[in-house]
């Protein structure tokens, strides 16, 4: 968690935070406190920060290629001209610096939000979602189910924070995004979060056409806990277990389009960075032991429930993930590929921490353009044999 924090900000915020530090410095000098032997340490140790944050601020830079070279290798260099140019024109591609001054303010103006609309209520509690869409009136519009991270828990999940910056852009352009609060843990237990989920689909499929959505067209997408819920959701369509009560709803999706998600609940392969996250989900999220119900916990594994009709799925992670192991996301996606029928689309993004899109920096934007032509390119293929 430590590494998280300070990584995740100086990774995403670094001109901003190079800003602060060279005008401290320059005021640490300025009032005499750079003096002798320590000093002379202190302001090389800060000339070598400076410089390494540079380096990561420029190679943030090379991640609308990166992402570009991702998206070609699994869908041919020639996919965007599957996307249809009244779609491919929308979806920019270069960085709004004027944007990226104000990296907490990535709502746009011609989106408008609708807050809390109840889509159910389980055990007492009522469970809310969010719309966002265009403030033109949209009609038969693609649909994105986005859901929030947080560890699965009430101290940190919240449907308010999350992805905005690419719900707020695909809205922009005429995409219905839907954010949704599920039941969080301790007061719950597994599988409340993600029959709420798919609670969440059912609502979607009998209303998002009032709202502009078409009911037949969803793609889902979620950070960390909501990566993991996200893939599971994808990959248990129509599983009765999970859909208590409304097993007769069709709860497939699309696509899928994961980040930095947990994928093993078992971590059967050894590939978190530790035990910690498997103590800490049975003590709070599922409260049952690992090795006396070990079918709870791999049910619950998106890498476990793969099967050869799983949709397409655009996998994304960073290498320095220091909270979600990146060999695990390794391993899923060897699976996907070796199973799944679609095609799996996967991206590493080097210097990356754990929740690098919550606000706008260089790598989100180039993160969320390339989602945008993902998703378009999924949707076009959808009209194309729809039509």
């Amino acid at each position: 968690m430590f590494s998280f924090v300070f990584g995740w900000l100086v990774c995403e915020l670094t001109l901003h935070l190079l800003v602060l530090q060279i005008v401290g410095t320059i005021l640490f000098v300025w009032a005499g406190a750079v003096v002798g032997l320590l000093g002379s340490i202190g302001l090389a140790l800060s000339l070598l920060s400076w410089a390494g944050m540079a380096f990561l601020f420029f190679d943030s830079l090379k991640t609308g290629a990166r992402t570009e070279a991702s998206l070609q290798q699994s869908l041919g260099s020639d996919y965007v001209d599957l996307i249809e140019a009244a779609l491919f024109e929308q979806i920019p591609s270069e960085l709004d610096t004027r944007r990226l001054l104000k990296p907490f303010s990535p709502h746009l103006p011609e989106v408008r939000c609708i807050k809390d609309l109840v889509y159910g209520s389980e055990d007492g509690t009522e469970l809310k979602l969010d719309i966002y869409h265009d403030k033109a009136k949209v009609e038969n519009a693609p649909v994105l189910l986005q859901i929030h991270g947080g560890g699965w828990t009430e101290k940190m999940g919240d449907k308010n924070y999350q992805a905005l910056p690419l719900m707020n852009q695909l809205a922009a352009m005429g995409w219905v995004c839907v954010s949704v609060d599920y039941r969080l843990s301790p007061t719950s237990s597994w599988p409340a979060h993600i029959v709420d989920c798919k609670l969440s689909l059912k609502w979607i499929r009998e209303h998002i056409a009032e709202y502009g959505g078409d009911p037949d067209f969803v793609v889902a997408t979620g950070g960390s806990a909501g990566g993991h819920l996200s893939s599971l959701l994808a990959l248990t369509a129509n599983d009765p277990a999970f859909q208590p009560g409304f097993e007769d709803v069709d709860t497939s999706v699309n696509a899928c389009v994961p980040f930095y998600g947990i994928y093993d609940m078992t971590d059967a392969n050894d590939a978190h960075h530790n035990s910690g996250l498997v103590d800490y989900t049975q003590e709070t999220v599922f409260k049952r032991d690992l090795e006396e119900e070990r079918e709870i916990f791999e049910a619950a594994s998106p890498i476990h429930r793969v099967h050869e009709d799983a949709p397409p799925f655009f996998v994304i992670h960073g290498e320095n993930d220091s909270l979600a192991a990146i060999p695990e996301a390794d391993l899923f996606v060897e699976r996907l590929r070796s199973v799944s029928r679609a095609t799996i689309v996967y991206h590493r993004l080097p210097y990356t921490q754990h929740a690098f899109d919550i606000f706008l920096s260089p790598r989100s934007d180039y993160v969320t353009f390339a989602v945008m032509r993902y998703v378009n390119y999924i949707y076009s293929l959808y009209r194309k044999s729809r039509a």
